[in-house]
């Protein structure tokens, strides 16, 4: 299905060449075949955003912050979309983006220094994501004991860490793709269906309690578990990150060509970026929905009994949310589903991470980017290393909630810095050929107010100051 994927391979992606030029499909049917890292972003949100954040969120706070679940899906993806824009554009990844925008302290850019910093907390919010499948593994085959034991979860947690590095070693992009897409579809027509047939359970649900998750409150008691659930749902800075990693890998940029400055190159540029807003569009949906319906059977089903997920038990109550509507049988179907869904964010983000991290060495002078035979080397190093830090992470801390929550307050406060960023960016490197309608610039717009006031308001709730 890729056409293009990173290595030794006879093609760099991010060597753009007059020779890798492709022209550009027209329509949503002959794109289709071209869409494919939106995919991979939605295998990375649905797990820790919608399975874990977004269910306790609505396990804690009823129906009343639906509109919050809406808004976070919906209010980041022109940000998204606008550096993936200057991706196709120039040919370079965000953390090579990022290290440009003034001031520097050194070689880096304060963004990245920035980045470093939510990157120490991925590495807790992703040490929860191994924990849960580990939870999931030890319930669903246990061997003996207590399956919530540290012995129990520390052999798990060995194996999982190790299935991913053998999995991710070769770092295919056609692999990556195309298991992000069987483990989230799979599961999420399977949740959605669950949540659209809650109103025929004992949890039913009816225009009343959606009416009163649309009044823009936050009640008090749920602002911290708002503030990351903001911050994790939808896309997070680090899918805006790492989604334009895979638009170059894909052949986004190189099949638009450096730019000549000539007007063949704009009509390719804008005709590759109009694949990549359909790609955008299809991830949207599948994330939103998915969203939708893990808050919607947290508030239905959990919420209702003073269920709230927590610690190692996270799993056991997140499973009620099938089992009190479908019958104990379906612990078996929610088990398989968490493993996908957790495994699918993992799996994704291993890859996504460890080039990250890579291009982060690179603008630091450890290896020169453009090599793709040194880049692949680091990119290897980094899947092997980052499975076992956060397993260890899991191990120290076992509270997958927790984890998950602080990694997505500080994607939250990060975000107004890639909201800088691509502001830094659009102004002085994309050429003024392929921005975006007015229709999108102004959502853009919107899009950067909202994050910039939720990002302020984040950083007041963080450090104990009072907006009112």
């Amino acid at each position: 299905m890729a056409e293009a994927v990173t290595g030794v391979d006879r093609v760099d992606p991010y060597t753009l060449t007059p020779e890798g030029i492709k022209e550009p499909p027209v329509g949503w049917k002959a794109s289709f075949r071209y869409l494919g890292p939106g995919l991979i972003l939605s295998a990375s949100i649905v797990g820790s955003g919608e399975l874990i954040a977004t269910t306790a969120l609505g396990a804690e706070a009823g129906f009343v912050l639906l509109w919050l679940v809406i808004f976070s899906t919906l209010v980041k993806v022109a940000v998204q979309v606008e550096l993936a824009r200057w991706t196709i554009a120039t040919g370079q990844p965000a953390i090579t983006g990022y290290n440009k925008v003034p001031p520097k302290i050194g070689r880096l850019g304060w963004v990245n220094v920035l980045w470093m910093l939510l990157a120490l907390s991925k590495l807790l919010q992703l040490g929860g994501i191994i924990g849960g499948v580990a939870v999931a593994f030890s319930i669903l085959f246990p061997f003996g004991g207590d399956p919530l034991s540290f012995s129990h979860l520390l052999v798990w947690t060995i194996v999982i860490a190790a299935l991913s590095i053998a999995m991710l070693y070769k770092n295919k992009y056609s692999l990556i793709e195309r298991g992000a897409v069987f483990l989230v579809v799979v599961f999420s027509i399977v949740t959605v269906l669950i949540a659209l047939g809650l109103p025929f359970t004992p949890f039913a649900y009816g225009g009343d309690d959606i009416a009163s998750g649309l009044t823009f409150l936050i009640p008090a008691g749920a602002l911290g578990a708002a503030i990351a659930m903001f911050g994790i749902t939808g896309v997070g800075a680090d899918e805006i990150t790492f989604y334009t990693y895979w638009c170059v890998e894909k052949g986004y940029a190189r099949w638009a060509g450096p730019n000549d400055g000539s007007e063949e190159w704009a009509r390719r540029a804008n005709g590759w970026i109009k694949v990549m807003y359909k790609d955008a569009a299809v991830s949207w949906v599948v994330y939103t929905f998915g969203t939708l319906a893990f808050y919607l059977m947290g508030a239905a089903v959990l919420n209702r009994q003073g269920l709230v997920p927590e610690g190692n038990g996270m799993i056991t109550t997140l499973s009620r949310i099938y089992t009190d509507t479908l019958g104990a049988w379906s612990s078996v179907l929610f088990l398989i589903g968490a493993i996908a869904v957790l495994g699918s964010t993992m799996w994704a983000a291993i890859p996504s991470w460890s080039r990250m991290y890579v291009n982060l060495l690179a603008t630091m002078g450890v290896l020169d980017w453009q090599d793709p035979v040194a880049r692949l080397r680091w990119i290897r190093i980094f899947t092997v290393a980052l499975p076992i830090i956060w397993a260890v992470a899991y191990l120290a801390i076992q509270s997958p909630v927790l984890m998950v929550q602080i990694g997505g307050v500080m994607t939250g406060i990060f975000l107004v810095a890639a909201v800088i960023a691509v502001w830094y960016l659009r102004k002085t490197e994309t050429d003024q050929r392929v921005y975006g309608s007015t229709l999108f610039n102004a959502a853009l717009v919107v899009s950067s107010i909202a994050i910039a006031l939720l990002g302020i308001y984040t950083l007041a709730s963080v450090f104990g100051f009072s907006l009112a």
